[in-house]
């Protein structure tokens, strides 16, 4: 399903809400809001990785380690392990903490723009 918000709703939620968050994410970074991309920004305003190299090493390590298996997430992360030795700590803890934490690959994100941020962070790792 594709994102259904643009920049301005998501602004207008309420704060701490994960829709008003992504907001935030995207301004501080001085990044659009892209529909294709929103999913992902998502999980970088849950997961607390920024979109440095390492953020995005440590995200997909992350989630290869919460069972996504796509293309995507396995280019990135065998591209990073190869070119990226400096990252492989911070890529190994970011894939036990996946592994440890709650599946989030099946969420439906529309749905969750209005819960609060820090009790989906929790959701995610209530089984740490």
């Amino acid at each position: 399903k594709s994102f259904e918000f643009t920049k301005d709703e998501l602004r207008c939620f309420p704060a701490g809400t994960l829709g008003n968050d992504l907001y935030i994410f995207l301004k501080q970074r001085n990044l659009p809001l892209l529909k294709h991309y929103a999913r992902h920004d998502l999980k970088h305003v849950l997961l607390g990785y920024d979109t440095t190299e390492e953020g995005e090493a440590c995200l997909q390590s992350f989630m290869f380690g919460n069972g996504r298996i796509s293309f995507p997430v396995l280019a990135t992360v065998t591209y990073s392990f190869i070119t990226m030795p400096e990252y492989w700590d911070k890529m190994k803890e970011a894939f036990s903490a996946g592994k440890k934490s709650n599946p989030i690959h099946g969420w439906k994100w529309n749905e969750l723009l209005k819960e609060p941020t820090e009790e989906l962070r929790r959701k995610i790792n209530s089984s740490v």
